[in-house]
């Protein structure tokens, strides 16, 4: 036994008795797979109104034959002790609890029992896997972010130790440090990446720069997973051209786990076995397959903590391709609270803006990064990273392209800057609004 699966099942997880709940659940036949998501949204939703008091008052006029009824909860909703929102039977010396980041605004402290924290990573297992990465014995280059506090910072290392993987630093992106991330590259027999979009980005640019393709350095690369901020099709494609390997998309979140996965064919398939997701209106009405809306997320396994109907903050819509047992997500379009309130009322979603930025401000690798900034109603700031500051020919063209796919009279702010600031965890925040 591998130090990964050894470290879940010495903490009490039931790691195979989860991995054998999944192989039922995927072997349901199409047919039937409807049947087995209402069981068992009515079996989560009873057993919180029965065990769980925090969530009988929160829910104190649902129906259980009625899923309409269930109303949304939000972070905001879990604001308080931890103590008060577990159900009866658990405490915090038997269930696994975490906290989120905070990058909606709103941290929240969570708790799963043991058995759906098993199940979530039988999920990540299954899901690596698709592309032969075994969590226990394939070796991870991880591009994500570290507490810098000392017992933080140990804490975090020690995990990389056991789940295998080096840990490149994301706040030190200078060429410098990409070359030791490429020398490293070159004596290490790293399986797979893992880490923030951006930070890779960046990465596979300086390889770009150097004209190196990164699998001729280290032949044992066989994929690339990227998660935590979006992933642009034209930065698909400069990944796999530059790292040589195969780019999958992952989206979850600390509190849910795996939400959705790219698969083989390159959809964006959702985690329908133990989560149930919904996209909703501004009414919370679902919408019919294609439209964006709200996700909302049930677990449907975690009996110490209600997580249903949880709204995530976070807009997107599921594709028309969709079947009940085969849900694929089509887009998704970031936070709900990231969008740009334009002068003439119209509402568009900040990484639209970011995007029609995009498609201009890069050329030739001169601009390495940059995020946007709603100062005002009509103001926006660009702020970048770059070799060299941007002509003025440059600046007109990003500005007529806002004003084509947005709409004229904005004012533009172009800032040039040596870095760019992330989160605490190490995240880049391509698009932010002052004034929401």
């Amino acid at each position: 036994m591998n130090l990964f699966s050894f470290s879940l099942k010495f903490k009490g997880f039931p790691l195979e008795k989860a991995k054998k709940r999944l192989i039922y659940i995927q072997n349901i036949n199409e047919n039937d797979y409807s049947e087995y998501v209402e069981k068992q949204k009515k079996e989560i939703l009873s057993f919180h109104l029965k065990n769980n008091s925090f969530y009988r008052e929160f829910g104190k006029h649902i129906d259980v034959d009625d899923w309409s009824s269930v109303p949304i909860i939000t972070k905001a909703d879990l604001q308080q002790p931890l103590k008060n929102r577990l159900s009866q039977g658990f405490t915090t010396k038997n269930i696994y609890t975490n906290k989120t980041s905070g990058s909606s605004g709103t941290p929240l402290i969570f708790a799963k029992d043991k058995f759906c924290h098993a199940l979530t990573w039988s999920n990540f297992i299954d899901r690596y896997n698709w592309f032969d990465i075994n969590l226990d014995s394939s070796k991870q280059a991880r591009f994500y972010g570290i507490p810098l506090n000392k017992t933080g910072y140990y804490k975090e290392r020690f995990k990389d130790f056991l789940g295998n993987r080096f840990r490149f630093s994301v706040f030190d992106m200078s060429d410098t440090a990409l070359e030791k991330n490429l020398k490293k590259f070159g004596n290490t027999k790293f399986s797979y990446i893992n880490g923030y979009t951006s930070a890779i980005v960046l990465f596979a640019k300086f390889l770009q720069k150097k004209n190196i393709i990164l699998k001729d350095i280290c032949p044992p690369l066989n994929a690339c997973i990227v998660t935590a901020e979006m992933l642009f099709e034209d930065d698909k494609q400069l990944l796999e051209k530059q790292l040589g390997i195969p780019v999958v998309n992952e989206y979850g979140c600390a509190e849910l786990g795996l939400i959705a996965f790219n698969n083989e064919e390159g959809e964006w398939n959702v985690n329908n076995e133990d989560l149930f997701i919904e996209i909703l209106d501004e009414n919370n009405q679902p919408l019919p397959l294609g439209e964006e809306g709200k996700i909302v997320v049930t677990s449907l396994y975690n009996k110490a903590h209600p997580l249903i109907r949880y709204e995530l903050g976070d807009f997107g819509a599921l594709s028309e391709n969709s079947s009940v047992k085969k849900p694929i997500l089509k887009n998704l379009l970031g936070r709900t609270s990231d969008f740009a309130i334009l002068p003439s009322g119209k509402k568009a979603a900040g990484l639209t803006f970011y995007y029609v930025t995009k498609t201009v401000i890069e050329d030739k690798g001169k601009v390495k990064e940059f995020v946007i900034e709603q100062l005002k109603l009509d103001t926006f700031k660009i702020i970048y990273t770059s070799s060299e500051i941007l002509s003025e020919v440059k600046i007109e063209i990003i500005k007529a392209a806002i004003e084509k796919y947005l709409e004229s009279g904005l004012n533009i702010i172009f800032e040039r800057r040596e870095a760019l600031e992330r989160t605490k965890a190490g995240k880049l925040k391509q698009f932010t609004s002052m004034i929401n």
